[in-house]
């Protein structure tokens, strides 16, 4: 049975706070859109479409690269890589990029953010403004939270759950710490007006890298709240 969450009016005001950007890194040559973003202990891994690709944080290097459909978001359970391609979720060998394995994305297909997160998988859906918990072994459906905003990238840094928004008409975008359990902001912080925000994935020590969509960056942000 599917858990249905809609985000009320606040009662208390979430915490705010303005973006310390505390790096860019790219662009590279032939990205011209980070989709999905995740992290794995010591590298970021993100989706470009025609490819997932491995930074090197500490250089800004690209060190790999994997020949897979990367067209939204990206996870990782500390053993496989999730991807969203389309209408499924593949999961992956990091090391070939071999799948593993796929399930249906819900929406069939209309998906952006994806966070690996209590032994589930976190679907951000932009145009829907919401955010699925799925089983990843079936797809199905376990928890629905919806935004007023549009969901980008999604994340779990540490027991708190993050996601990314976009207003296009504003060209705004911040950063969402909610409740999981009532869908409740709980904090928010906002970035410089103009850049964009697609893939989010949580370092667990303070950082988040944020996917900077057609600009073909990525950008790391300082957990400040």
């Amino acid at each position: 049975m599917t858990k249905t969450l809609t985000s009320p009016t606040a009662t208390a005001t979430p915490a705010t706070a303005d973006a310390e950007i505390l790096r860019d890194y790219g662009p590279w040559p032939g990205v011209d859109t980070v989709h999905g973003v995740s992290f794995d202990g010591s590298h970021v891994w993100f989706a470009v479409g025609p490819a997932v690709n491995v930074l090197d944080p500490s250089d800004g290097r690209v060190v790999r690269s994997l020949p897979v459909p990367g067209e939204a978001g990206t996870a990782f359970d500390g053993r496989f890589l999730y991807q969203i391609a389309g209408p499924v979720i593949r999961r992956l060998d990091p090391e070939t990029g071999a799948e593993q394995g796929t399930i249906p994305c819900p929406g069939n297909g209309c998906a952006s953010g994806l966070a690996w997160g209590e032994g589930t998988l976190w679907v951000g859906q932009f145009d829907d403004r919401r955010i699925l918990q799925i089983d990843p072994e079936t797809g199905a459906v376990l928890r629905q939270i919806t935004s007023d905003r549009m969901v980008t990238g999604v994340t779990w840094a540490g027991d708190e759950l993050w996601h990314g928004t976009w207003d296009g008409e504003q060209q705004t975008a911040d950063l969402r710490r909610i409740d999981p359990e009532t869908g409740g902001v709980i904090a928010v912080i906002a970035m410089p007006a103009g850049l964009a925000v697609s893939g989010l994935e949580s370092d667990g020590n303070g950082t988040f890298y944020c996917g900077g969509g057609r600009s073909g960056k990525i950008r790391s942000v300082r957990k400040s709240i």
